[in-house]
């Protein structure tokens, strides 16, 4: 067990709830294989409570701090000083406590973008996505690759006003991609996936065993990319559909693993321990 001091620097993930995070595990981790002294903790909280929380956590010496689901856009709401990367993205996963005060990040973008380099070789410039789900992880996910110069970008959602909100933030921060709204029925969606060259779940569906899967094998194509946001097991129902339709596919952890270890960089201004965290990860979620 690790020893504890009044040197130990603290840091968290706060959400609501919070139980499900596998943040501690590989920070954790990852403060032990580099030596550190310092110590990764979980804590649920309210959005109403998050502004004082965190001037609190400042007052008592935490180094840093993750946001979950639903505090990520609370935070850039309630935050004065944003990077570029919360600005453009309009969420914090990330806050950084300098000598000024928070200072807010976005990390999920980078994650993803690694993620799936790491998984498939892909890059997304000059390419068409469809990103299923249009909440914070798509929207990360599609302004990001708008930014990194993908040609074409098809949205779904089956909430209408948060997938065309996407869309007008892609037209003013890029304005030369092509966006196209998939519509808000999953009956829909199908006829609009088989032009992508990545097709990205970014919905929680696939979370609980019995979800199914809104895309059918037949909305998918040999020689397609397919990658799911959901990290909690090693198949999906995204992913199962996906390969029966001859895709290849890759779930979360990678864009997990990748986030956390850009969030650690920026707190600890060192590069992160990303395959012990790796492990850990998959230790943890898999045994």
């Amino acid at each position: 067990m690790k020893q504890l001091s009044g040197h130990t620097l603290p840091f968290a993930v706060l959400g609501h709830p919070i139980g499900h995070t596998l943040s501690p595990v590989m920070h954790n981790a990852a403060f032990h294989s580099l030596g550190l002294d310092a110590l990764y903790m979980a804590f649920d909280v309210a959005p109403e409570a998050l502004l004082g929380v965190l001037d609190g956590m400042k007052n008592m010496g935490f180094r840093g701090v993750n946001l979950t689901v639903p505090l990520k856009e609370t935070a850039f709401k309630g935050l004065s000083d944003l990077a570029l990367s919360a600005s453009r993205l309009g969420a914090v996963n990330t806050v950084e406590f300098t000598s000024t005060g928070l200072r807010g990040h976005n990390t999920d973008g980078k994650g993803f973008l690694t993620a799936v380099k790491e998984a498939f070789d892909f890059s997304v410039a000059g390419r068409t996505l469809f990103v299923m789900g249009c909440g914070g992880a798509g929207r990360a996910v599609s302004i990001t690759a708008a930014g990194e110069g993908a040609s074409r970008l098809i949205l779904a959602d089956i909430d209408e006003s948060r997938g065309k909100a996407v869309s007008r933030d892609i037209a003013t921060l890029s304005p030369s991609v092509k966006v196209e709204w998939a519509g808000a029925s999953p009956i829909e969606w199908a006829n609009h996936t088989t032009g992508a060259d990545l097709i990205v779940q970014a919905s929680p569906v696939g979370m609980k065993p019995e979800d199914v899967c809104p895309l059918p094998p037949s909305a998918f194509r040999s020689g397609q990319l397919a990658f799911d946001l959901v990290y909690n097991r090693p198949v999906t129902c995204f992913t199962q559909a996906a390969a029966a339709g001859g895709a290849r596919t890759a779930n979360g952890l990678g864009m997990l693993l990748h986030q956390g270890a850009e969030a650690f960089t920026i707190w600890t201004g060192q590069p992160a321990a990303v395959e012990v965290m790796r492990e850990a990860l998959k230790k943890a979620l898999y045994g």
